[in-house]
């Protein structure tokens, strides 16, 4: 016999509706040969001068997944990598005059999902939503605790 619930299930809600949002994201973007984690990267790498370290954390990358980011954007010819200007040591992701054009194109996609995803809502639900998720992720759900294995995906159903 099942435990009885006594709560939503706060997992499933936030894991499927994260799934799909990337799901389509990534659909979309697909559309002007892009991936969601080199949007990131270009994005965030136009802000201010940045390391690839620096944009894996923001992007939460492995080193791996970031090396074959980056390199994919350099064969696109969208960004390249750089001796920094203040570290010689260091080495930065310069992106590149057809990288920025793409990353305005790109967040025009994204900012369009996700404002088809909050659209979905009542102009009162959508903001007490927008409001209850930024109280979590820089309250409660701001840190993850690590355990001694990686939290992986659920499974979905088929």
């Amino acid at each position: 016999m099942a435990p009885t619930r006594t709560e939503p299930d706060l997992s499933y809600l936030l894991d499927h509706t994260s799934h799909v949002l990337r799901t389509r994201m990534t659909a979309e973007l697909g559309e002007i040969g892009l991936t969601p984690r080199m949007h990131c990267v270009l994005v965030h790498a136009l802000e201010e001068e940045r390391t690839q370290a620096q944009l894996a954390e923001i992007g939460d990358m492995d080193k791996t997944t970031m090396v074959v980011t980056v390199d994919a954007l350099e064969k696109a010819g969208l960004a390249e990598r750089k001796p920094s200007s203040t570290d010689r040591r260091a080495r930065i992701i310069a992106v590149t005059k057809e990288g920025a054009k793409v990353a305005a194109e790109s967040q025009k996609i994204v900012d369009g999902v996700h404002e088809k995803a909050l659209g979905s809502l009542p102009d009162d639900e959508r903001e007490v939503l927008l409001r209850a998720l930024n109280r979590l992720v820089t309250g409660h759900l701001e840190t993850p605790v690590e355990g001694p294995r990686a939290a992986r995906r659920a499974r979905q159903r088929g």
